[in-house]
């Protein structure tokens, strides 16, 4: 998987620390010869990036754990409802997750238009409201319906509530699930392209991606920019997978447990 992943990031790091207004070299260099980090500073003055950043941030800083924790919710209540009405539920999210994502383009923007939020983050924001995925929603229920019955049970006879069960209970037997899919909505929700193009005209309220697209469009000898923007946009996601790494499950070699 290092193999694999690691050497475009080297690449696109040496790219972006190339000099701007020079032909690009006929073959990729890993260590550029002179460094310079002028198109990083080209790149946010040119594209906007500082603003888009903080823009994309907001976004994430809402629209994530509100999604994480109506995915959640939706989950745990599957887990407990009767299978008949589960049954009925999953059937309906799997055949949601079947509707192409641009089928609700065109919906959901008569919505946003009619309520006068086109032109705003709001958005961008609201499918969190929803789980943002059927998936998220499927994926939490496979976990808490993995949990130990006897753990319910115990709960029920403690008379605890479903919300105290949830929370002390089982939130925290699925913590692995919390973090992988904290760290695949903030991915998803950071390089979201599709909707501010739709949704956002003001420059202002641009987001990282489509800060990105107005330098994809520079001159080829401005390579550099284009790329010094592209590190900005990913040292993000790949700082949040690394901080969520710590609670997925590992197997030890000598116990073949998982920790």
């Amino acid at each position: 998987m290092v193999l694999v992943f690691v050497p475009p990031l080297l690449l696109l790091v040496s790219g972006s620390l190339t000099a701007p207004g020079q032909p690009p070299p006929p073959t990729p260099r890993l260590v550029p010869n002179p460094l310079s980090t002028d198109g990083y500073a080209r790149a946010f003055e040119l594209g906007g990036l500082g603003r888009a950043t903080l823009n994309s941030l907001a976004v994430a800083a809402v629209a994530v754990p509100v999604s994480v924790l109506v995915a959640a919710w939706a989950g745990f209540a599957l887990a407990r409802i009767s299978r008949r009405v589960t049954a009925l539920v999953v059937a309906a999210s799997l055949l949601a997750l079947m509707a192409p994502a641009t089928a609700l383009l065109l919906p959901r923007f008569v919505v946003f238009r009619t309520l006068g939020l086109t032109d705003t983050l709001v958005p961008l924001i609201a499918p969190a409201l929803l789980g943002a995925s059927p998936l998220y929603v499927l994926i939490y229920y496979l976990a808490f319906r993995g949990l130990p019955a006897d753990l319910y049970d115990t709960c029920r006879l403690a008379d605890l509530t479903p919300v105290q069960t949830w929370w002390r209970f089982a939130l925290p037997g699925v913590r692995p699930v919390t973090a992988g899919l904290t760290a695949l909505s903030f991915i998803l929700t950071w390089s979201n392209f599709l909707d501010p193009l739709v949704y956002v005209y003001d420059r202002d309220l641009f987001t990282l991606p489509l800060a990105l697209r107005s330098l994809s469009v520079l001159d080829p000898t401005n390579f550099p920019v284009f790329l010094a923007g592209a590190v900005v946009a990913t040292v993000p996601p790949v700082t949040v997978f690394m901080l969520a790494q710590r609670w997925f499950p590992h197997s030890d070699d000598s116990t073949g447990r998982l920790w």
